[in-house]
């Protein structure tokens, strides 16, 4: 009998080369896991780790237990994928995915209303930052993640969701705004140059984040250079600071219509031209969604 998590334990570890790191990925104890590694390898015969370094290697035969291990767990979600297809969305599983800013401004609408039209679907959600989305896709370890073009990896396609427009957040307190009102989240919202920001206090994110690249694009584009008081790890971090008065920043028009404060900031259109991002269901080429996945991304497209 193959026991599914005695494979998800075993790949855990192979992928983090480190039993502690992979223990907390699971959520279980370090001894859960290494006796449960060991219990596998007495049974085979033979060791699936080489444990004498710093980080855990894989033996040849570990080589063979990983490869045949993905195999397993791929076609067991393919049957279960087949059989949840057959019960017409009254029972099923999907594992969608997301990011932190995504789950608290936009799935928090989304899930509810899925939820309703279709109470047997269980929902589960894999948190992460783009790049670790892209590796969840990939890995299948999601059905499918809610992430930005462009796609990291060509073995993934995608479904549309909605395009979102780069918008300013100012505070409320800021000069621009003085004596304006009723344009927090109204459209089409008011048109400001970045240009007007030289030497204005502003929040960037941290690197290796698409809107931190977008705001280098507009610096470049106007020739000015705001004064960076803070880098956020998240849109809504940002947002939060700016409605707080701390400093201005750039965001998306969905955060600035879903995600409401008490004293919101006010928002602009660039006068500059930016691309708008690109929102998608992103899954692994070769494999079809499920009929649950496809509710939910039409769920989706309807609220959004």
């Amino acid at each position: 009998m193959i026991d599914e998590r005695e494979l998800k334990y075993i790949l855990q570890a192979a992928e983090d080369k480190n039993f502690s790191e992979a223990a907390r990925q699971l959520y279980v104890s370090q001894p859960s896991l290494s006796q449960c590694v060991k219990k596998v390898e007495l049974q085979l015969g033979t060791e699936l780790f080489h444990r004498n370094s710093s980080s855990l290697q894989l033996t040849e035969a570990g080589k063979i237990y990983v490869s045949k291990a993905r195999q397993v767990l791929e076609v067991q979600r393919a049957l279960r994928r087949d059989l949840e297809d057959l019960s017409d969305l009254k029972r099923g599983h999907l594992c969608i995915g997301t990011s932190q800013s995504r789950t608290a401004y936009l799935l928090t609408r989304v899930l509810p209303e899925f939820q309703r039209r279709f109470q047997g679907i269980k929902i589960q959600l894999v948190e992460g930052n783009m790049l670790e989305l892209h590796q969840y896709t990939l890995a299948k370890v999601v059905d499918m993640s809610l992430i930005y073009l462009p796609l990291k990896v060509e073995e993934l396609r995608y479904e549309p969701l909605v395009d979102e427009k780069v918008l300013l957040a100012l505070p409320r307190t800021h000069r621009l705004c003085m004596g304006m009102k009723g344009v927090e989240a109204s459209e089409p919202y008011p048109r400001l140059s970045f240009a007007k920001l030289v030497d204005e206090p502003f929040i960037i994110m941290k690197r290796n984040r698409k809107m931190r690249e977008i705001y280098h694009t507009l610096c470049a584009m106007t020739h000015i250079h705001p004064q960076v008081v803070l880098e956020a790890d998240s849109l809504i971090s940002a947002q939060m600071l700016t409605a707080a008065g701390l400093g201005s920043t750039l965001l998306t028009d969905m955060l600035a219509r879903y995600n409401q404060f008490f004293e919101n900031p006010v928002y602009f259109s660039l006068e500059e031209s930016i691309e708008p991002r690109h929102l998608v269901a992103a899954y692994p080429k070769h494999v079809f969604l499920s009929k649950a996945a496809r509710a939910f991304i039409q769920v989706m497209k309807e609220i959004l």
